[in-house]
């Protein structure tokens, strides 16, 4: 590939590709003005041949492109490989970018691990309030990270934990591939615990209409039976299918409507996804059916019923997140009793198998490293690690090392916000362990990142420290970015090495 066209630009030595008698690259823009794009002004697209239907400016030989929406869309036009794409059952890793910078750090780790297919674009849409950033943007981020490490392999595009049918018709115009239905919402924590009167009412006053299913017709599906999953047997009484009913019926009815309003809105003519060969797929979306965010663990025959209950509405699914025993916090390690959890997941692992196969899911997955080789045990390669809030965690060890100014005023102002932010968190993280940023040598602050209540306050902070000192972050990780791809890529090596069997 001649590349002296080029010559007066940095390039990013992975990216350059050629198709078609037309050569791209993803350069950096230092001496070449009026090219800035809001959302990543550090790097431009260069073009040498046809340069049809992209916006820029013709320099020499060469036409220059910020990294703009409508430039991103046309280049996934010429290049497949940077389109979103299926992965099925295949061992995945989901890899949120709060800031939109982390994916080169991310596939460097992935290329260590061939047995793994990330999801390179993943957002909810809390997290995207947040930080300021659209669904569009989450996946072009990812798909320009793609572009500058010279990614061809499979990768796809997560909307996360989506609650309303706006959400689902928002990333479907965005051309993701991967759905995550969060109907937490409708899951009554309160049946958890509810005496059997309570229970019997709560029965009753489901919406049996839109379940397609009567009282009568779900006890005869399910009492007086015996079900397996491998050696697993699983027997529903009176109470015990009431309280399955109760707690998760709304549930259900909601992912099913969830699942066909996405179907629908796929078919109608929004973008369709195709499978990692190139053909149009059966089905051109995947579902991951996330029950994680509620109060209450799902217990096992709580699962077997959930799954049961969809495939009986004819859902498809990928993969499920149930809400696993044990507490799963926020940029810390799994709190519980390890054995009793490893039984528990056994008994998970089964039923996926049997009543699929899919795979199991972990929310809030990142540095859950003490349960990860129970999942590699039992779950073997059906298993999708989700991960988000920990790159953003990186990003600022980062800036510890090179910027021990900035990430004291970070440190300070996330200890002002923290109180307030972690409302929306289950964590258990306290201010009072977190030192105070004149308290620690420069050489000390990368340290709180691997401190419990450190980590969890800098976590939950994000979004109120992008406000505050987004522009001055998104600076010095563009000078500095070395940094943050090397932090990234040791952090997501840790993260995947235990999923290895064998």
């Amino acid at each position: 590939m001649d590349l002296s066209a080029f010559a007066n630009l940095v390039i990013y030595p992975r990216s350059p590709v050629e198709s078609d008698g037309t050569t791209y690259v993803l350069a950096q823009t230092p001496g070449v003005p009026l090219l800035a794009a809001p959302a990543r002004g550090d790097r431009l697209l260069a073009i040498k041949g046809d340069a049809t239907g992209f916006d820029g400016q013709q320099q020499g030989e060469l036409f220059l492109c910020p990294l703009t929406a409508a430039n991103a869309a046309a280049l996934r036009e010429r290049l497949r490989w940077l389109r979103p794409q299926l992965l099925g059952l295949q061992k995945s890793a989901g890899l949120g970018d709060r800031l939109g910078l982390a994916t080169p750090g991310h596939i460097r780790a992935l290329r260590n691990f061939s047995d793994f297919s990330p999801i390179l674009a993943q957002q909810s849409m809390r997290e995207n309030a947040r930080t300021g950033r659209t669904a569009q943007q989450v996946l072009d981020d990812a798909m320009w990270g793609a572009f500058q490490e010279g990614w061809r392999q499979l990768w796809g595009a997560d909307a996360d934990h989506l609650k309303t049918t706006a959400e689902v018709d928002l990333c479907v115009a965005a051309g993701y591939t991967f759905y995550t239905v969060d109907p937490g919402d409708h899951v009554d924590n309160e049946a958890h615990t509810a005496s059997v009167d309570v229970l019997e009412d709560k029965l009753l006053a489901l919406p049996w209409a839109e379940l397609e299913d009567s009282p009568e017709g779900l006890r005869k599906r399910y009492l007086g039976r015996q079900f397996e999953a491998e050696d697993l047997v699983l027997e529903f009484d009176e109470a015990s299918l009431a309280r399955a009913a109760a707690k998760y019926g709304r549930a259900i009815m909601h992912t099913a409507r969830m699942y066909r309003h996405l179907g629908a809105a796929i078919v109608s003519g929004l973008p369709t996804a195709r499978s990692s060969k190139g053909h149009r797929s059966a089905q051109a979306f995947e579902l991951e059916v996330s029950v994680d965010e509620t109060d209450t663990p799902t217990s096992p025959l709580e699962h077997y019923f959930v799954a049961s209950e969809l495939k009986r509405l004819g859902v498809q699914w990928v993969s499920m997140a149930p809400r696993y025993i044990g507490r799963f916090e926020k940029g810390v390690d799994y709190i519980g009793d390890l054995a009793v959890f490893d039984a528990d997941l056994a008994k998970h692992a089964a039923i996926a198998r049997v009543l699929g196969p899919y795979k199991l899911s972990i929310h809030t997955g990142s540095d859950k490293f003490s349960i990860y080789s129970s999942f590699a045990h039992h779950a073997g390669e059906l298993v999708h690690l989700k991960t988000a809030g920990t790159s953003y965690l990186e990003a600022l060890r980062a800036i510890a090392g090179v910027d021990p100014e900035l990430f004291r005023q970070i440190l300070a102002f996330a200890r002002e916000r923290y109180g307030e932010d972690r409302a929306t968190y289950h964590v258990s993280g306290e201010l009072a362990r977190v030192p105070l940023p004149e308290d620690l040598a420069d050489g000390q602050l990368a340290g709180l990142l691997d401190q419990f209540d450190g980590r969890q306050v800098l976590h939950v902070t994000f979004g109120s420290v992008l406000h505050r000192y987004g522009e001055r972050l998104f600076a010095v990780l563009a000078k500095h970015e070395e940094a943050y791809y090397a932090a990234l890529e040791a952090h997501f090596v840790r993260h995947l090495k235990p999923f290895q069997v064998g």
